[in-house]
């Protein structure tokens, strides 16, 4: 954490210019950064604006393809087709405390949440900030430390739960459970709702988190944490706001809707991180990455219960969403590859894709499946059929058995998130299993089915050596001893 919190100084004073006449060494650095950053606002939204810049600045990255590469790859979405330790790893279920992107999920994070808390702080404490801009900085910040959290606690388990810059004190802090995680995102995006508003601020992009954003997250972190009545309000909130549409189209036929749903600024974003350094005509790194001028290296699973079989052939997401490659073989074998993002290089500094983070179409999931555990069948296949009506599909039919309507909940959700931000692992995970065995989840229904080797303690991936190497605190998760 000490190396981290000295990058953290060099980064937020980085995004300054000339700001090293101003040092005094004798101040503490995080006293230091604040008196610097958060004098004007100027400088203070480039400091909180550089931390969406940092999350997807390189490839391979927590924000960017690896949550959604690597979770993918332990779910049952994709493979990587060369031999490759690291992914291997994720592929089998199998991650050691030493790979290197486990240890990229677990560091970056927490990189955030330093700088996000620097921020709190920071904006908390000043007095000349603007109001607009202090209130709009303060919800960002807030927004940033619980996103990071909550994926934190989706991969790890109970993780150290962070929420001052006091690096000593934060060095060895023990794992928090993962109630206490929950609440205190909770709490943050309570918080965030509260002091942010509708409109996106700046350039009016969708790039910075706005009050739908928080809604959103918060719908989530309560439908995650099983309180149903709570995620169907914020859902609701977010459904009925102006601004965000599913992109439908009166023609069932036309695909022309399904290409603009990844457009920067579509009416279904709601959050999402900005091409950088576009001038090699990159837009974005999934599309960068999944979309190759050859035989793709991601690769769609294949096979009985894998994603391709579970879509109907008249699926609209299938025919627009997932790409296709033929090999010369004879007859040729089918590659299928994820292809929501259709730029892989474009013009230069002229992108029209952003990497999408939180989408619209989520709140009408969640939705969905809070109100089918709540044993609203009827108001779960309204939303279901929001969905499915975008992707041309006929209205699902009535059910009045919560294992049909969870089944149907699962079913869209893994058809309309898949190789997002880890969506699929994440309810493999968080759902019980069919079986009724209260020791296993979904992910022991599904996943033992194909995977040999899959054990139950999997759903965790391992704390990395590096953070159990450095606080004596940490104990590592079930199965990684």
């Amino acid at each position: 954490m000490k190396i981290l919190y000295s990058v953290l100084c060099i980064v937020i004073l980085s995004t300054l210019v000339s700001c090293n006449k101003f040092v005094d060494i004798d101040d503490p650095k995080d006293q230091l950064i604040s008196k610097l950053v958060f004098v004007n606002d100027a400088s203070a939204t480039a400091a909180v604006m550089g931390i969406y810049s940092d999350m997807n600045g390189f490839n391979y990255q927590f924000a960017n393809v690896v949550t959604t590469f690597m979770c993918a790859m332990a779910a049952d979405e994709f493979t990587y087709a060369s031999a490759s330790a690291p992914f291997d790893e994720f592929k089998n279920n199998s991650v050691s405390a030493g790979n290197q992107y486990v240890k990229v999920m677990w560091e970056q994070p927490y990189s955030f949440i330093y700088r996000a808390n620097l921020a709190i702080e920071g904006v908390s404490a000043s007095t000349t900030l603007t109001p607009e801009v202090k209130n709009q900085l303060l919800g960002e910040a807030l927004f940033v430390r619980a996103f990071c959290h909550f994926y934190l606690l989706n991969f790890f388990g109970d993780v150290p739960l962070i929420l001052d810059s006091d690096v000593l004190k934060n060095t060895n802090l023990p794992r928090t459970p993962k109630a206490e995680v929950y609440a205190a995102i909770i709490k943050d995006l309570t918080e965030a709702k509260k002091v942010l508003v509708l409109a996106y601020p700046g350039n009016k992009e969708r790039i910075r988190p706005n009050k739908t954003a928080a809604t959103l997250l918060l719908a989530r972190t309560y439908l995650y944490s099983g309180n149903y009545p709570l995620a169907e309000q914020e859902a609701a909130e977010v459904i009925s706001t102006t601004g965000y549409a599913i992109l439908n189209h009166p023609d069932p036929n036309s695909l022309s809707h399904m290409t603009k749903a990844f457009l920067k600024n579509s009416a279904e974003a709601v959050w999402q991180l900005q091409a950088i350094n576009t001038s090699t005509g990159r837009n974005t790194w999934e599309g960068n990455t999944l979309l190759s001028t050859g035989a793709p290296f991601y690769r769609l699973n294949k096979g009985a219960g894998s994603l391709i079989e579970a879509f109907g052939t008249n699926d609209l997401r299938k025919t627009n969403w997932i790409g296709e490659y033929p090999t010369t073989a004879v007859p040729p074998v089918i590659h299928y590859y994820p292809a929501k993002y259709k730029v892989r290089v474009g013009a230069v500094n002229l992108p029209t894709e952003y990497s999408m983070v939180l989408r619209f179409a989520e709140a009408f999931l969640i939705r969905a499946e809070a109100r089918a555990q709540q044993l609203n069948f009827s108001g779960m296949k309204d939303d279901l059929d929001v969905i499915r009506q975008r992707a041309g599909l006929n209205p699902l039919p009535i059910t009045a058995d919560l294992a049909v309507a969870m089944a149907q909940v699962e079913n869209e959700r893994r058809l309309e998130l898949f190789t997002e931000w880890g969506h699929r692992w994440f309810d493999l995970k968080r759902w019980k299993s069919i079986t009724g065995d209260p020791t296993k989840t979904r992910a022991d229904d599904v996943l033992s089915l194909t995977k040999t080797a899959w054990k139950s303690t999997a759903i965790l991936f391992p704390i990395p050596s590096s953070a159990l190497n450095s606080n004596n605190s940490l104990v590592p998760n079930p199965g990684y001893n």
